[in-house]
């Protein structure tokens, strides 16, 4: 009887990634292999990769080594943005068999086999230029969590000065209304509660075709298999009142936007290429308070590109500070080849860089604090989701607060509608004990007063 092939993966980067790895492993196991654990001595390793900043390049290398460690006769293939562009800097990494760019990622099986059978000593290279990426493959996560990602959209015809995203994946494109609909459906049947939507620019979903990222919310919307939905990160420009005021009413969509700001100062803005200027986008966060008080609202920020002064990374600071947001997520420039900012002046030392982001590490908790303590003793329905090593479960409420509690079985997956507590040492918020039945209700429901 011959020996089941088993194959881990590993995934490095955005909520888009999750998805695709997840469509690759599903490829692997329905052709008989068996999905195991980084570390549970794998025949094939997939590394499905990143390249937004440096530390992701190098992360892919320290994972190569790993897994040649692990299990030194193991089959290793490399994926992913990173893949696509650099793919002879990986094809160069001692103990890499195959590197796959964006055109043959979705054939790996295929390429995995076929190498595997000819006992190819060189590494195997498949990549094209990027313009010639032009096909949507739908992809999206299930099983290794009690959240679904769900790619809707790939690519990006925006041309920030930072950022090597259009590069790696190509131009906008979209999978189609019906389709996504489908899938939905299937991943709520299979027990799944929330669905994220994932893409590089979600906001031009349908960008070229009569359909709107709008009209794809309403279809979901009435998806009845499933009980929540997020979008994962919208840009400021494409987010209308419409789509606002429709998360404010719907059945599924949760209270929760992360919007993409990369820096309070209009100046750098500029040298950024971005589509916006910082009224534009304090206009879209009076908008979601307005029309949804309790919805929490995320922020994508870059410290340290080439230009930000003291006194720009101070306009930065202050613009966030008055803000009514929820969390940052903070990111140090990084400097990335065929980039426009690459050749630019006014290099920040990357220990400013560094202390920058900790000022602005400092003030996300600030903000999620405060943000947490407004909803202290409120009733939300909680998704249960990760166990701790201390016993404890965390979930995610409607809108977006991280909960701890005592961990009983069946929990994992589970909607439950309980009051808040208060905040713990960690800045989590804690609740009394939970049964584990499920409440179906969405509506969130709070009081202030």
């Amino acid at each position: 009887m011959a020996k089941e092939k088993k194959v881990a993966f590993y995934t490095l980067g955005c909520k888009l990634n999750f998805a695709e790895t997840a469509t690759l492993a599903r490829d692997f196991t329905d052709n008989g292999y068996v999905k195991v654990g980084f570390e549970d001595d794998p025949d094939v390793y997939v590394i499905n990769t990143c390249s937004v900043t440096e530390s992701a390049n190098k992360k892919c290398q320290n994972l190569v080594k790993k897994a040649k460690r692990i299990a030194p006769e193991a089959f290793v293939a490399v994926t992913g943005c990173y893949a696509q562009l650099k793919p002879k800097e990986i094809a160069a990494i001692p103990g890499v068999n195959l590197v796959l760019g964006a055109t043959e990622k979705f054939n790996i099986l295929e390429h995995v086999n076929h190498s595997n059978k000819d006992k190819k000593q060189d590494t195997a290279v498949h990549a094209c230029e990027i313009d010639h990426v032009k096909e949507f493959i739908p992809s999206y996560s299930q099983g290794d969590r009690t959240r679904s990602f769900l790619k809707v959209q790939d690519g990006c015809d925006y041309s920030c000065a930072f950022c090597t995203i259009p590069l790696a994946r190509g131009a906008s494109r979209s999978d189609t209304i019906a389709n996504l609909v489908e899938s939905a459906e299937k991943i709520g049947k299979s027990g799944v509660k929330e669905i994220v939507l994932s893409g590089v620019n979600i906001g031009d979903f349908g960008k070229g075709t009569p359909v709107s990222l709008l009209d794809l919310i309403k279809a979901l919307d009435q998806v009845e298999s499933v009980e929540r939905f997020r979008i994962s990160s919208i840009e400021p420009n494409l987010l209308t009142n419409e789509i606002i005021e429709f998360v404010a009413n719907s059945k599924r969509f949760m209270p929760h936007f992360h919007i993409p700001l990369q820096s309070g100062s209009d100046k750098i803005l500029k040298r950024m290429k971005r589509r916006y200027l910082r009224k534009l986008y304090s206009d879209r966060v009076i908008a979601i308070k307005k029309m949804i008080p309790h919805c929490c609202i995320g922020v994508d920020v870059i410290v340290g590109f080439p230009g930000e002064t003291s006194e720009d990374f101070l306009d930065t600071y202050n613009f966030l500070n008055e803000l009514d947001i929820s969390y940052l997520h903070v990111f140090s420039y990084s400097e990335r080849e065929n980039t426009k900012a690459i050749k630019m002046d006014g290099v920040v030392p990357k220990w400013e860089r560094a202390e920058r982001s900790k000022s602005l590490h400092q003030l996300s908790d600030k903000k999620r604090r405060s943000f947490y303590r407004e909803f202290e003793n409120a009733r939300a329905t909680i998704l249960f989701e990760s166990i701790n090593e201390d016993g404890t479960v965390n979930g995610f409420t409607e809108n977006y607060i991280k909960v701890k509690a005592n961990h009983k079985k069946g929990m994992e997956g589970a909607l439950v509608k309980r009051s808040l507590g208060r905040l713990d040492k960690d800045g989590l918020m804690l609740i009394e004990p939970v049964r584990t039945e499920l409440n179906s209700s969405n509506n969130f429901s709070y009081n202030l007063s």
